[in-house]
């Protein structure tokens, strides 16, 4: 019978954990490892691992070796894939788990933006003049979205409802030419090669004026300071960013304090993929995983 870990508490549902335990000798832990090499420690003797990001940008995980590292999670770009190899750490992602969750959270934020809700909630002192100020409508606005993956895709369903014009960018595509006439520009770019620094001052500063950013990609994508720059000069009319680059929940990363120091950019501290229904299809989709490959057929390989 395999031996699998769970590293930390993954907030299972009771049926999940019935599933899991089928398929092997579990042992489950309720914390959080406090350290990376306490995570190994974790994980030392385990054919399957299930866990969450903590230990896997560390040098530990290149010290497992034969196992199957099984995520609830998308992003990978940090594993270094020839070291995987050489110790035989088979890592299977969780592709789409996310995409329904920060679809929504794009939304939400471009609704918020734009129809000044927040300014509007429980409000006494403003004057009826300033209350009754017109607001703007997404209907008829162009999106140009980066990135035509899950996310982008999904993105691109919620603002059709909404009657927007939707221009998607794809590799290969004129960068340039893609967003020159965007009302709003939804950065939902995967970290790759390819665009790993895509986003530069040329990118920023050729933007409609008036138009908003919107980021729930990793910074390596794009500069930061390019875009504070673009916010200065008045080209933006705002951004709005989820700290991708932050760990989960994390208000003391660097990234975070950067774009909160902008006054212009409303940023939240890496949460948009944190719903129901994205704890429910990521840790599926890790099980699913887990299956595949004792079954001898994995899935989901990165």
């Amino acid at each position: 019978m395999k031996k699998i870990v769970v590293t930390k508490n993954l907030k299972f549902f009771e049926d999940q954990t019935e599933r899991l335990n089928s398929l092997g000798e579990v042992i489950y832990y309720d914390n959080d490892p406090k350290t990376n090499e306490e995570w190994f420690e974790r994980c030392k003797g385990a054919d399957i691992i299930c866990t969450g990001m903590y230990g896997m940008k560390s040098e530990k995980v290149y010290e497992l070796e034969n196992v199957l590292i099984s995520l609830p999670y998308v992003g990978v770009e940090f594993l270094d894939r020839e070291k995987l190899k050489e110790r035989n750490i088979i890592v299977s992602n969780s592709p789409g788990c996310n995409k329904e969750a920060v679809a929504e959270w794009i939304a939400g934020m471009m609704l918020m933006f734009f129809r000044r809700l927040l300014e509007f909630n429980r409000v006494t002192s403003l004057p009826k003049d300033e209350i009754l100020k017109i607001t703007t409508s997404l209907y008829d606005k162009q999106i140009t979205i980066l990135g035509n993956g899950n996310i982008g895709q999904q993105l691109g369903k919620i603002c059709e409802s909404f009657g927007m014009k939707i221009i998607f960018f794809n590799k290969g595509d004129d960068l340039i030419n893609s967003v020159k006439n965007a009302d709003i520009i939804a950065n939902c770019l995967s970290t790759n090669p390819s665009t790993i620094g895509l986003l530069d001052k040329n990118f920023f500063n050729s933007l409609k004026k008036g138009s908003l950013f919107i980021s729930s990609s990793r910074s390596q994508v794009y500069d930061i300071e390019a875009l504070k720059e673009t916010l200065d000069k008045e080209i933006l009319i705002g951004a709005i960013d989820d700290s991708a680059s932050s760990d989960v929940g994390d208000v003391e990363s660097i990234e975070y304090k950067n774009l909160l120091s902008h006054p212009k950019i409303f940023v939240t501290p890496h949460i948009a993929w944190n719903t129901d229904v994205e704890k429910r299809k990521a840790n599926d989709m890790m099980i699913d995983n887990v299956e595949a490959y004792l079954k001898g057929q994995p899935i989901n390989l990165i």
